[in-house]
């Protein structure tokens, strides 16, 4: 009784939130029983390259794009993550940032974002891949301003904050340590959900972010709440890849061995990586 009076407050809470995370769980914890959406490896051949370890899953949409790749969730319309594989190479700026925000003509017409649901929002159209890591080609940054790739973002000490802080860091680590895989996504909290536009894109209450550095087999995971935090201290932010998991719905890295990921998963790193260069 009292697991169905939970479920019955989530659905009321959130109607299309709750049944878009309700539907993604049953028919993981069924199996074949049902049909399932949900992205996997297979969809993802044309990028795989940015999915190296597995796609994290979640019910949406997959979708390709030059430098990264993305699931995007036509009822939040905000993707549940968004994977791309950086290395030195990808950080050479060949073209300026183009700040052309438009809508995914690859999404159904029901499920795209538009530029008038962030109009007079109060929110900044926050990137989950960032731009200035796609500034190696011309077609990368355009595609990095798809709205799949946006999300609404507290602009003053978030986006153009902390956020833009961690960002930074990441391609710093990126040229010190050759090459990294980078997950990013929103996390849902909130209650009740704070939607904008007359889409009814739906605001996140936190983004994760997760850094993995495949010729060290290391990792490093963040959950940042998504307001305006006056010290950019990331270490204050530091979680486990589990945490992420359990609080998202999501599995990442299921191609390394089990042993490998249990224990990549569980630690917390003690402190954000350094991003001078070693000293011979």
């Amino acid at each position: 009784m009292l697991f169905g009076f939970c479920l019955f407050y989530l659905f009321m809470r959130d109607r299309n939130l709750f049944l878009t995370r309700f539907l993604a769980v049953l028919a993981l914890t069924i199996g074949g029983c049902l049909p399932s959406n949900a992205a996997s490896d297979g969809d993802f051949q044309a990028c795989r390259d940015h999915v190296l370890l597995g796609a994290p899953g979640g019910g949406g949409t997959a979708l390709c794009r030059l430098g990264f790749a993305l699931s995007f969730n036509g009822a939040t319309k905000v993707a549940d993550w968004t994977s791309t594989r950086l290395t030195a190479a990808h950080l050479v700026t060949r073209v300026g940032r183009s700040d052309n925000f438009r809508m995914d003509s690859d999404l159904a017409p029901d499920h795209r974002a538009r530029r008038s649901d962030y109009r007079g929002s109060g929110y900044d159209r926050g990137h989950l891949v960032p731009a200035a890591a796609m500034a190696w080609h011309a077609r990368a940054m355009s595609e990095s301003f798809l709205l799949s790739n946006i999300a609404p973002q507290v602009g003053p000490g978030f986006n153009r904050g902390i956020w833009r802080h961690l960002e930074t860091s990441i391609r710093r680590w990126v040229r010190r340590r050759g090459s990294l895989i980078v997950v990013t996504g929103p996390l849902f909290e909130a209650t009740p959900t704070e939607r904008i536009g007359d889409g009814a894109v739906a605001v996140p209450s936190h983004f994760f972010k997760i850094a993995y550095d495949p010729a060290r087999t290391d990792a490093i995971a963040f959950i940042l709440p998504n307001q305006r935090i006056a010290t950019p201290a990331l270490g204050r932010y530091l979680v486990s890849i589990d945490e992420v998991e359990r609080r998202s719905g999501l599995d990442f890295f299921a191609r390394l061995g089990d042993g490998t990921e249990a224990a990549l998963e569980a630690r917390v790193q003690p402190a954000p990586w350094p991003t001078t260069p070693r000293k011979p």
